[in-house]
């Protein structure tokens, strides 16, 4: 039995993956490997389950089949088998989290150190990107992610509300002036953030009481939301970065506030997790450990924000 629900876990692997070499990826094997365990697989079933081409497969009719009743089974196993862990109530094995890159390496890898001490059974595996990561297609326990997630087969849990400020370096301000209303942002220099083709240009205010997009442009733009912020302590431009990202660089002037008055927009950090019945321990007690921790840290980045603006 161990044997037949690991091929219908590889089987699983792979649709969702959609190519055999998108699989081996995943699973840190080879597509030569996955190839035959596939074709092991039909062979035992007597059915051809996908047809193949050069870059991906599609499923026969026979395969779709497979792979709903598969899935079906694999949710079933996974929910008896964290049933009878969340009845153990002992915090054990890996635990995949994906966080983006900078609030992940500055924030949350921090608290990973500090729950792995209180939980040292669970091996925690963190995975970091600016791209975005999906709960299920990335093979993730949790993933943390800014705003809510579109699919509705997941369950996601707010853990911490901020917003996003124009900011400067000194050296910045000192050469090209600070903005003092919305329109000034035009004739700055403002670094953009890239995500796949679109380049987000867009920057979203609140002036009395109405939202209002501003168009801003820039001799920098960047995917990297850490790129882009050390560009913006180097001087190369304004930038619209969370308040969680940058607080300790206000409180050491090494950044400056700008557009005070122009409130951005609220952002929100969720916890996205895969609906099921029974959620393991390990989950659990990361889902309650994070949620604390960063409650805290709200608290004192309200703290922080309430003396930088006495300042």
């Amino acid at each position: 039995m161990p044997d037949e629900i690991n091929d219908l876990r590889l089987f699983a692997q792979m649709v969702d993956a959609g190519s055999l070499s998108a699989a081996a990826r995943r699973t840190d094997g080879s597509t030569a490997a996955m190839s035959r365990r596939l074709a092991a697989l039909e062979k035992r079933l007597g059915v051809r389950l996908v047809t193949r081409t050069s870059r991906r497969f599609d499923l026969t009719v026979e395969g779709a089949l497979f792979h709903e009743r598969a899935v079906a089974i694999l949710h079933a196993v996974d929910d008896a088998e964290a049933e009878i862990s969340a009845q153990a109530r002992v915090p054990q094995g890996l635990l995949c989290i994906g966080a983006p890159s900078e609030i992940g390496r500055k924030q949350i890898a921090p608290l990973i150190e500090a729950f792995s001490d209180r939980y040292p059974e669970v091996e925690v595996r963190l995975v970091l990107s600016d791209i975005g990561l999906d709960v299920i297609d990335d093979n993730l326990d949790v993933a943390l992610r800014i705003g809510l997630p579109a699919d509705t087969g997941v369950i996601a849990k707010k853990l911490l509300s901020s917003r996003r400020i124009v900011c400067a370096a000194p050296a910045y301000l000192a050469r090209h002036g600070t903005p003092q209303t919305l329109t000034d942002l035009a004739v700055h220099d403002c670094l953009r953030l890239v995500r796949g083709q679109r380049v987000f240009d867009r920057w979203l205010f609140a002036e009395d009481g109405r939202r209002r997009e501003i168009q801003v442009r820039g001799t920098l733009s960047t995917a990297s939301g850490e790129v882009l912020h050390d560009w913006a302590l180097k001087g190369r431009g304004l930038a619209l970065k969370a308040l969680w990202d940058i607080e300790s660089d206000l409180s050491a002037g090494k950044l400056i506030e700008c557009l005070a008055p122009y409130h951005c927009d609220e952002i929100e950090l969720y916890a996205v997790f895969a609906n099921r019945r029974h959620l393991s321990p390990r989950v659990r007690v990361f889902l309650d450990f994070v949620q604390e921790a960063l409650g805290e840290a709200a608290l004192d980045q309200k703290r922080s924000a309430t003396k930088i603006s006495t300042l």
